[in-house]
């Protein structure tokens, strides 16, 4: 028969595994002394001899150590009093070496903790991670984009995540709400945000510079968009090769659907009850972008949704603009390339999409308190300045995205602080109300268009019927 524990030892024990987390998260730091035994006893409500007890045992594992005369003091740990903590990041992230660079920075404030990175690959992350999980061999926290989060929702394993967000976060007051929206699930935040970015123009400078386009250009619709591409586009050579475009489209599911919000499109109707693909407003937004490429040829005819397609000609010089995130624009720190950014155009309104990154915490993890801690350390105002000191890649807090004194001549462009004139009018991916699979479907139905092998009424009106015919299922 199993012994119940008395109310004593349920005190004795709550004592000692609270010092114990705050002394190994960090709480209390090495050459502190914690507090008075005669307050531990009336807090604790232990007789004194318990508490000189409890004491002794930490005492015994190195953690504190007897000062005669002035109390007890955390000690300077060694190799084999630290927990590791796991900590789970995606391989083809921009944000790597920042995040080395933060990890270091939490192993000094808290000595008692190192931190594991482990890299995973991008290829079937969310499976790889959550394979690891249901093993409970996964990392203790993890980065996830919002796609990520979508993949997780939509496959009903939320359920993996310790809900966290730490207590210094305000929401409305230290960040965006529409960074939070992206990772709300029945009105709770189960991760919490890290990293944002908008979609947005990245030009050439030099490029523009060689049009005669002046420094002082605008930029606020389609029509100027199509003019400052023919401007900077090189016509055809002696062999039929242009030197240089003037734009360069990409039909990633993450960049293209930016001009059907600029339309006012939509894929589905708002009450998501039925596809409205094949409405007017998608069709003229869709020629737009099949004009840029086949009509006005200011666009190479890239049919492959890859966005590195797009983004690496741009670094190579052979376009003027591409759509862009900030998280890419780490790959021009120290480029040869003269380059800045500024908001997309509109059309019928101003739009764009919406990405971000957010930190979830095992619901395996053994070490649930120290896990918090890191959390809350990559959202402090001390690691979120070093991403934005270190990268183009757009903090989630507020007042460190916001501080142009952080701004470094040769990592963030001139313009970096363009995205806040998009952030009221940007929508996530999961505002265009698709799933996942819907959204592969849609990718696969476009290629037709893409590649110039068919009309776009008669691609939209295609997708439209699979799309419904998908909703006919979900109803059965």
């Amino acid at each position: 028969m199993l012994k119940r524990k008395s109310v004593f030892e349920n005190r004795y024990n709550k004592f000692i595994h609270e010092l114990k987390e705050e002394i190994i998260s960090g709480k209390i730091k090495p050459g502190e002394f914690i507090l008075p035994e005669n307050t531990l006893s009336k807090v604790y409500e232990l007789s004194r001899v318990s508490i000189r007890k409890a004491l002794a045992e930490l005492v015994e594992e190195g953690l504190i150590e007897k000062i005669p005369g002035k109390g007890n003091r955390v000690t300077i740990p060694n190799d084999t009093q630290k927990q590791t903590i796991t900590l789970g990041w995606f391989s083809n992230s921009y944000e790597i070496e920042i995040i080395r660079k933060i990890i270091k920075r939490f192993e000094q404030l808290n000595p008692f903790t190192k931190v594991n990175l482990q890299i995973l690959p991008n290829s079937q992350y969310i499976y790889n991670l959550t394979q690891s999980l249901k093993h409970d061999n996964g990392p203790d926290v993890f980065i996830v984009s919002d796609y990520h989060f979508r993949e997780l929702m939509e496959s009903n394993s939320l359920d993996m995540l310790d809900p966290f967000l730490p207590e210094h976060v305000d929401i409305e007051k230290d960040s965006y709400k529409q960074v939070f929206d992206m990772f709300t699930y029945n009105q709770t935040v189960p991760v919490t945000p890290f990293v944002f970015s908008p979609v947005m123009i990245c030009y050439n400078r030099r490029m523009f510079e060689e049009a005669g386009i002046s420094k002082n250009f605008k930029m606020e619709n389609w029509d100027d968009l199509l003019e400052l591409s023919t401007r900077t586009t090189k016509g055809l050579q002696s062999d039929s090769i242009i030197k240089e475009y003037g734009f360069c489209f990409s039909s990633s599911t993450n960049r293209w659907p930016v001009f059907l919000l600029q339309n006012k499109g939509l894929f589905m109707a708002e009450d998501r009850s039925k596809s409205v693909m094949n409405r007017k407003e998608n069709i003229e937004a869709l020629n737009y972008c099949g004009d840029l490429m086949y009509k006005h040829q200011v666009s190479p005819i890239f049919s492959h949704g890859s966005n590195e397609l797009a983004e690496n000609l741009f670094m190579r010089e052979g376009a003027a603009m591409i759509l862009t995130t900030y998280y890419f624009m780490n790959e021009f720190r120290d480029h040869k390339i003269k380059w800045d950014v500024l908001p997309p155009p509109q059309n019928e309104t101003a739009g764009t999409l919406l990405l971000g990154g957010a930190l979830g915490i095992s619901a395996n993890s053994k070490i649930k308190e120290a896990a918090q801690a890191l959390v809350s350390f990559m959202v402090s105002t001390e690691a979120q300045t070093l991403l934005k000191q270190n990268g183009c890649t757009i903090p989630m807090l507020r007042i460190v995205a916001e501080d142009n004194n952080l701004l470094q001549p040769g990592v963030h462009p001139e313009q970096y602080n363009a995205f806040k004139e998009v952030m009221g009018t940007s929508k996530t991916i999961r505002d265009l109300g698709l799933t996942i699979e819907e959204f592969e479907l849609i990718e696969r139905e476009m290629q037709f268009f893409w590649a110039n092998m068919e009309k776009t009424e008669d691609t939209c009106k295609r997708i439209e019927e699979l799309l419904n015919l998908k909703q006919a299922t979900y109803n059965v």
